[in-house]
């Protein structure tokens, strides 16, 4: 018997990562924490997070898209107790108001058209077959509303909102408007409780390896020294790790997206809690609306380019619904990203990562997507480039098409009533948005790559509503016979109208299953 098998050789050493330092809270740090308090239980592993009570976080991302719900669920946390702890409430869609030309309104949904199955039943056709027919539909001249079809749209324009499971043979996705600083501190609790080591103070200096440029240890002003194995920024636009000491540039795309500023204020609630968020194009920007069960979150992304700072806040103050309940807070930003979110030791989540505005509700998204991409490539201390090159390749895809969708809507506009819209309109837009509106455009086809969040449904639908409108459909569509698409089509319409109207009020489901405490405000 060899050496090896009979137990003699030398047992390989252990990699595993011994020390996790995250530096900065917010929604990034917490998020962070409490999903390596997951992912690292097995490996004794020590977690420490540093931040300090006197940096303040942004915490504008309130509103979500649905895999937020399998965060929480890696997690372990119970639907009804973060909607309560949190003050959240549902969201189906996103309104678009004013984005195609003054006085047009449309809503994107979270999901597409409302049964798993036809209702007629029929093998041979499918739900994209119908999205098809609807498209040949409208080559032929017919005025659609795309809403009709949708669950999540239909149920959001009635003010309606059931769980799924309760919805008789529908289907149909969600996700939640909530407090994100609210979320923070129940991270934090939750993270805390597993053991994860919160340092309180500002870091004053970060030291290198001088072999090979890794990250060795922060100092903080008090002079204690940490060091760790992996560091994550969760610096915010500081960057303080990643772009500050480790010097990876920024990619700047202001470019295509150019608005560099937001306000934010939240305002007393009036009127139904409505289950979807709200985004109304504004002469230099757009203003979000998100309804909470304590407060309604508002905010205007402008560009200062096109609107001084006073005139925006004027113009945000004056299109509230509720009484203002601080003063407008100025966020600063440019769009864009660091050319690598991962390098040597060290990754970045959340805004050190980069920035792109909250239009389609994807700032926590991103950082979800940084977190758990990290968890199934989490590395030894050897740091392999192959897991960094496939981090890196993943994230940056995930943000070119997050931005590439925000700009379809601000392109594909018939508004040129102000410089901003003009300048939308007519400016270039990054090549692969071209070539899939052109597609979209000339046969009705949507381009999508496998690795995208988004499917093909929020596409078609922002694109045919935002005017882009196709010259012609996909042949397939031919093989079924008109008289049948017809009647399957009218058979959705009808199910959907008919399943949403048997819902009850987005505030009746809220009060019977998950009311959160009144708290001043």
């Amino acid at each position: 018997m060899n050496e090896t098998m009979n137990g003699g050789a030398e047992a390989a050493p252990d990699k595993h990562l011994r020390k996790i330092v995250i530096v900065g809270g917010g929604s990034a740090g917490w998020m962070t924490a409490a999903a390596l308090c997951v992912a690292t239980k097995r490996e004794n592993c020590q977690l420490v997070l540093v931040e300090s009570d006197q940096i303040g976080t942004i915490g504008v991302g309130e509103s979500t898209v649905p895999p937020i719900k399998d965060f929480n669920w890696f997690l372990g946390i119970n639907e009804k107790d973060f909607v309560v702890s949190t003050q959240a409430s549902f969201k189906l869609a996103i309104q678009y108001v004013d984005w195609t030309r003054i006085g047009h309104v449309y809503f994107n949904p979270l999901e597409g058209l409302g049964f798993s199955e036809l209702a007629g039943g029929n093998a041979d056709l499918t739900i994209p077959a119908v999205y098809q027919y609807l498209l040949k539909l409208a080559v032929h001249g017919h005025s659609l509303d795309l809403k009709d079809y949708s669950m999540c749209s239909t149920a959001a324009g009635y003010n309606r909102f059931d769980h799924p499971k309760n919805a008789q043979g529908s289907t149909f996705a969600y996700a939640y408007q909530f407090d994100a600083s609210l979320y923070a501190k129940n991270l934090r609790l939750y993270a805390e409780h597993r053991g994860v080591e919160r340092i309180e103070g500002k870091v004053a200096d970060v030291v290198l390896r001088p072999e090979d440029g890794f990250i060795d240890s922060i100092i903080l002003q008090s002079g204690q020294r940490i060091d760790g194995d992996l560091f994550i920024d969760c610096t915010g636009f500081r960057a303080l790790l990643i772009g500050e000491t480790l010097k990876i540039p920024y990619e700047d795309w202001s470019h295509w997206l150019p608005c560099d500023r937001a306000l934010a204020v939240p305002c007393r609630s009036t009127g139904p809690l409505l289950p979807y968020t709200r985004a109304t194009a504004r002469e230099a920007g757009w203003q979000w609306r998100i309804p909470l069960q304590h407060r309604t979150g508002n905010g205007y992304v402008f560009s200062s380019k096109f609107i001084d700072e006073q005139k925006a806040a004027d113009r945000l103050l004056a299109n509230l619904d509720g009484e203002a309940l601080d003063s407008p807070r100025l966020l600063k930003f440019t769009t864009g990203r660091r050319k690598e979110m991962w390098t040597k030791n060290c990754v970045a989540i959340g805004l050190s990562s980069g920035f792109i505005e909250p239009l389609e509700s994807t700032s926590i998204h991103l950082i979800q997507e940084g977190i758990m991409r990290l968890v199934k490539l989490l590395p030894d201390r050897d740091f392999s480039p192959l897991i960094i090159r496939e981090y890196n390749g993943h994230i940056a895809g995930l943000f070119e098409w997050i931005r590439d969708f925000i700009v379809m809507h601000y392109h594909a506009t018939e508004r040129e009533d102000t410089e901003f819209w003009r300048y939308c309109k007519y400016m270039s837009v990054p090549d692969k948005l071209r070539f899939r509106m052109e597609m979209f455009r000339k046969h009705g086809h949507i381009s999508i790559d496998p690795s995208e969040g988004f499917r093909a449904r929020p596409w078609m639908t922002a694109m045919y509503n935002q005017g882009v409108v196709p010259q012609s459909y996909p042949p397939l569509t031919d093989m079924f016979d008109d008289h049948v698409m017809r009647t399957e089509a009218a058979k959705l319409r009808e199910g959907v109208l008919r399943t949403v109207q048997q819902m009850p009020s987005h505030e009746e489901y809220i009060a019977h299953n998950c009311k959160a405490p009144a708290v001043a405000v």
